[in-house]
C-alpha cells in the first residue's frame, strides 16, 4: 500500500491483495468500473468506485489478474458551456491505460451526448510490469537520427513476412537492420505508436490517419502497429541496440484526438476535461487551441505532469527506449501567460533519476502566442532547428545574400544556441521531415499537390523554397532527372557537414517521393508506403559514404560553437579567406570550410575541407595545403578533375602527408 504522503496509483496496478483500479476525476459525480469478459465484447460487472478527499475514484478487486478487460463510466453534470461533460452513456479508456484490446475507430456517436458508445470504444487491458534491462542511451553526440513511419517503412519490404510488415517487429528484421547499419543509423526514431483516432473529417473522405498524430491513450501502444504490446516493442529495442542502434520515440502530449467542442468524448474529456485541457482564462467552455488540432492538454497541471511522467518512465523502464522526441513541445512549457524554459514539467523530467539521462528533443514550436522557441529549451534539450533547414533550402535555390546564413548552419547555428549564455549546439539539422515535402520531391515541385488529401490543396505548408529543376513532378526527361538526383545528393552532403545532430526521413536517402504531397498524413497508402524495389541505388551509396565520413572525424561528434582560432577557416574557392565583401555580395555562390580535426581512421591529427559550390557551373578550386602535405578527395566521383569543383556540388577533401 502507498505510503500516507504518496499519492496512489492511477491507472490498474496489480498488488498482493488484486488489482488496484484508479482514476482522477474530482468533479465526478461518481465513477464505474465495467469489466468484461476476455474478448472484450460482452460486460460481465459494472461496479461504483470510491471516491477519495483528492478526488482520485478507487477499487480494489481480487478477481481482477493480468489480461482483465475495463473502461471506466462517469455520472455528474453534463454542460459544455462550463466544460462539464459526464455522460454515462459513453465508455471511457483509462488515461493510464498500458494496453488496448482493438485500435480507436472514429464515429458521429461519440460526440452526441446521451449515445452509448461500448460498441465503439477499445477496452484497457490490465497488464503485468514489462521490464527491460535498462543502460545508458545508446546515442552520440553528432549522430546520424532515423525518422522512421513505421507501417509506411515496413509496408511493402520484400524480405519481411507478410504478417509481421507494418508492424515495430519489422524493424527487428535483419533485412532492416542491415539498411541501417549501412548509412549509419546512429538512432530510430519512431513517428508515434501509442494510440490513435482518425482525425473526424478523414472517414467522409476514404481517408485514415497514417501518422499517427492523433493520440487518446498516452501510454497505450496502438495495436494496429504493436500487436505484440510492451513485450514487441522491447524486443525490438533489444535487437536495434544490439545492432549499435539507439531508439527514440516520438511523443505527443500537446493535444489528444478528443479535439475541439465538436469532438469525441474518450477519455480525458469524460472524466476531468478542467484538468487535462486548458481553457480561456474565465471561460471554462472554451477550449484553447495553441496546437490548431482542437484543444491542448494543460501540460502544467499537477496532474498532467504526473501522467506525462508517468508515461515517459513507462517506455524507460517497460521498453529501454534511449529518449523521446515531443511533437509540438512549446507546449510541454506553457502556462497561461506563455511559454517558461524554466516550466514545472521541463525541470522535473530532467532531473527524474530514470529520464534524466535520456535523449530529449523538442519540437520547439507551436501555433499560440509567442509560439516559435527555436533556442529556448533548457539544456541539454535537442531541438529541430527549422531555421535551418529553411536557410539550407535557401541556398541550395539559389536565393542571394545567403552564403553568411549557410555558414551560420554548417556551424551549429550559434546565433540562436548561445542565446541564454550557451557554449554547445543543441540543433538538430534537417532538411526535411515527415511534415511537408520529401528530399526528392523538395527538388522536384515548385508547389504543394495535396489534392489527394481532399481539402482542395488547401492543406499543408505553402512556402517551401522548393524548385522543381525545370518540369513540374514527374518527368521522363533524363537532364531533368539527372540535375534532380545532383541537387539531392548536394542537399544530403550539405546536412552531414553541419555541425550538430543531422536527421534523415526513411527513404530520403533513396529518393523517395510523395508525388508533392507535403501534409501526406492521412495517406496511409501508395503515397506514403516507401516502395524496397524503387530505392536509387546511387543515393543509397552517396549517403553510406557521407556517414562513413562524419564518423571519421571527430570534428562531427564536437558540439562546442567554433572560436576561429585555428578550429575553422572560410574560404573562398582560390584558398583565399573570405572578406566582408565576398559574405555580402548576392553573387557569392561558393564557399570552403576548412575544419581542424582528428581522423580517428588513420589516428591523426588533420584537416577537412568541406567545399561548396551552388552555381550551375564547375569552379576552379584551390585548397592551400601545409609544406609536405597534399588534399585528397573522399568524395571522387562528384569532382569535376583538373582543379575544379563540378557545378551544384559539395566537395569533402582530407589533407594527407606526402609520403
Amino acid at each position: 500500500m502507498p505510503s500516507a504522503t504518496a499519492p496512489l496509483p492511477l491507472g490498474a496496478t496489480i498488488g498482493a491483495e488484486g488489482t488496484a483500479f484508479a482514476v482522477h476525476a474530482p468533479a465526478a459525480a461518481g465513477i464505474d468500473l465495467c469489466l468484461f469478459d476476455e474478448t472484450g465484447e460482452r460486460e460481465l460487472r459494472r461496479l461504483p468506485m470510491q471516491r477519495g478527499e483528492d478526488g482520485v475514484y478507487s477499487l480494489t478487486l481480487a478477481d481482477a489478474p493480468a489480461g482483465t478487460r475495463y473502461g471506466f463510466r462517469a455520472s455528474g453534470t453534463y454542460a459544455p458551456d462550463q466544460g462539464l461533460w459526464f455522460d454515462p452513456a459513453k465508455l471511457l479508456v483509462d488515461p493510464y491505460a498500458r494496453e488496448l484490446d482493438r485500435p480507436f475507430r472514429y464515429d458521429p456517436r461519440l460526440s452526441v451526448f446521451g449515445n452509448d458508445t461500448e460498441d465503439l470504444v477499445p477496452r484497457a487491458i490490465v497488464t503485468a510490469p514489462v521490464t527491460a534491462q535498462l543502460a545508458a542511451p545508446l546515442f552520440q553526440a553528432g549522430g546520424l537520427i532515423y525518422e522512421v513511419a513505421v507501417r509506411p517503412f515496413t509496408r511493402l519490404h520484400p524480405d519481411i513476412p507478410e504478417n509481421l510488415r507494418g508492424t515495430v517487429a519489422a524493424l527487428a528484421h535483419p533485412a532492416v537492420i542491415a539498411h541501417l547499419s549501412r548509412i549509419g543509423v546512429s538512432a530510430v526514431e519512431l513517428m508515434p505508436i501509442t494510440a490513435w483516432i482518425d482525425e473526424r473529417h478523414l472517414p467522409p473522405l476514404g481517408l485514415t490517419n497514417g501518422w499517427g498524430y492523433n493520440p487518446i491513450a498516452l501510454m497505450a501502444l496502438d495495436p494496429r502497429l504493436v500487436p505484440g504490446g510492451m513485450t514487441e516493442l522491447r524486443d525490438t529495442v533489444a535487437a536495434l541496440h544490439a545492432a549499435g542502434i539507439g531508439v527514440i520515440l516520438d511523443l505527443v502530449f500537446n493535444h489528444s484526438g478528443e479535439s475541439d467542442r465538436l469532438g469525441a468524448t474518450l477519455s480525458m474529456r469524460g472524466l476531468d476535461n478542467h484538468t487535462y485541457y486548458r481553457h480561456a482564462e474565465g471561460q471554462p467552455g472554451e477550449l484553447v487551441n495553441d496546437t490548431g488540432c482542437g484543444n491542448t492538454i494543460a501540460c502544467n497541471h499537477p496532474v498532467v505532469r504526473r501522467l506525462i511522467l508517468d508515461s515517459l518512465r513507462h517506455f524507460v523502464r517497460s521498453a529501454g527506449v534511449d529518449g523521446f522526441r515531443f511533437d509540438l513541445g512549446t507546449i510541454l512549457g506553457r502556462d497561461m501567460n506563455g511559454f517558461h524554459s524554466d516550466a514545472a514539467l521541463l525541470t522535473e523530467m530532467l532531473a527524474d533519476p530514470l529520464l534524466m539521462d535520456r535523449i530529449m528533443i523538442a519540437e520547439p514550436w507551436d501555433i499560440g502566442p509567442g509560439g516559435h522557441q527555436l533556442g529556448n529549451f533548457p539544456a541539454p534539450f535537442l531541438e529541430w532547428n527549422d531555421r535551418a533547414r529553411d536557410d539550407l533550402r535557401r541556398a541550395w535555390r539559389g536565393d542571394r545574400h545567403v552564403v553568411g546564413d549557410l555558414a551560420t548552419a554548417l556551424a551549429g547555428s550559434s546565433s540562436i544556441f548561445s542565446r541564454a549564455g550557451g557554449t554547445q549546439t543543441r540543433s538538430v539539422n534537417f532538411i526535411a521531415a515527415h511534415d511537408g515535402f520529401t528530399l526528392m520531391d523538395l527538388v522536384s515541385y515548385a508547389g504543394k499537390h495535396n489534392e489527394a488529401n481532399g481539402e482542395n490543396n488547401r492543406d499543408g505548408h505553402n512556402e517551401n523554397h522548393s524548385w522543381n529543376n525545370g518540369a513540374e513532378g514527374a518527368t521522363d526527361d533524363p537532364q531533368v532527372l539527372a540535375f534532380r538526383r545532383r541537387d539531392v545528393m548536394a542537399l544530403l552532403s550539405t546536412l552531414f557537414a553541419t555541425r550538430g545532430t543531422v536527421m534523415l526521413t526513411a527513404g530520403d536517402e533513396a529518393g523517395r517521393s510523395q508525388h508533392g504531397n507535403n501534409n501526406a498524413y492521412c495517406q496511409d497508402n501508395e503515397i506514403t508506403w516507401l516502395d524496397w524495389t524503387a530505392l536509387d541505388e546511387d543515393l543509397i551509396a552517396h549517403t553510406a559514404t557521407l556517414s562513413q565520413i562524419r564518423r571519421r572525424f571527430d570534428v562531427f561528434r564536437e558540439t562546442a560553437f567554433f572560436t576561429g582560432n585555428g578550429d575553422v577557416e572560410w574560404l573562398r574557392l582560390d584558398g583565399q579567406p573570405m572578406t566582408v565583401g565576398d559574405w555580402e555580395s548576392p553573387a557569392t555562390d561558393n564557399l570552403t570550410m576548412v575544419l581542424a580535426t582528428r581522423d580517428v581512421v588513420q589516428n591523426r591529427s588533420t584537416r577537412l575541407a568541406v567545399v561548396i559550390n551552388r552555381s550551375h557551373a564547375p569552379h576552379p578550386l584551390h585548397l592551400p595545403a601545409r609544406q609536405d602535405a597534399r588534399w585528397q578527395s573522399l568524395l571522387p566521383a562528384q569532382e569535376a578533375g583538373n582543379g575544379m569543383i563540378a557545378a551544384r556540388s559539395v566537395g569533402f577533401h582530407v589533407e594527407i602527408l606526402q609520403a
